[in-house]
């Protein structure tokens, strides 16, 4: 080795051992600690910050999924409260109209029943002439058989046959006989027929 090298090896050494008391004189590794501790306060702010905007995210995602089922069950209750209403309404007509049906039932019951008062009154005339007119006593049945000519427009015939009965109906617009075997028919049903021959329009 040459005196030169010497002497560089020996300044080479000087200068690092000077740039050792340089770093340690500069605190440069105080500093390089204290950008450690900042580096590691920033990661740990990070990580919490990336936490509390995950958990803001998952927040606001579950706020989302319980605003949609509010929204759909309120739509759900929308729909049930129209069809309450239609069906509402519905109901409301169907009572309109069966009022006013019973208002038509119940007016043609008072004409029915002014027709019946009428027939009464004509009824007790027809007994007033009849009670006028007679100079004997009636037997009561003959007496009926009148108020029943009378009333319901039909003549029978006394001498007919056994259990036959025969007559003819002058109440409606054409002259109708009569002629009913009563051994084959019901009392109710004779009465029904012959009802049916009384015209109702007074």
């Amino acid at each position: 080795m040459s005196q030169t090298d010497a002497l560089n090896d020996d300044d080479l050494e000087k200068s690092g051992e000077s740039l050792i008391d340089f770093i340690k004189s500069s605190k440069a590794e105080s500093a390089l600690q204290g950008a450690r501790e900042k580096l590691q306060e920033f990661f740990d702010h990070h990580i919490k910050t990336k936490k509390t905007t995950t958990e803001i995210l998952n927040s606001l995602v579950h706020t989302e999924e319980e605003v949609s089922k509010k929204l759909l069950y309120l739509e759900g209750q929308e729909t049930q409260m129209m069809q309450e209403i239609e069906r509402m309404e519905q109901e409301v007509q169907r009572s309109l109209s069966k009022s006013h049906t019973l208002n038509s039932e119940q007016e043609f019951l008072q004409q029915e029943m002014e027709r019946l008062r009428d027939a009464e009154q004509e009824i007790q005339t027809l007994q007033q002439e009849v009670d006028e007119d007679t100079t004997e006593v009636i037997p009561s049945v003959i007496y009926v058989a009148q108020l029943f000519s009378k009333v319901t427009k039909i003549k029978l015939e006394v001498d007919t046959e056994p259990l036959i009965l025969r007559g003819v109906s002058y109440g409606a617009d054409v002259v109708t006989p009569i002629n009913i075997d009563t051994s084959v028919r019901s009392s109710c049903d004779v009465s029904d027929e012959l009802w049916s021959l009384v015209n109702t329009e007074w």
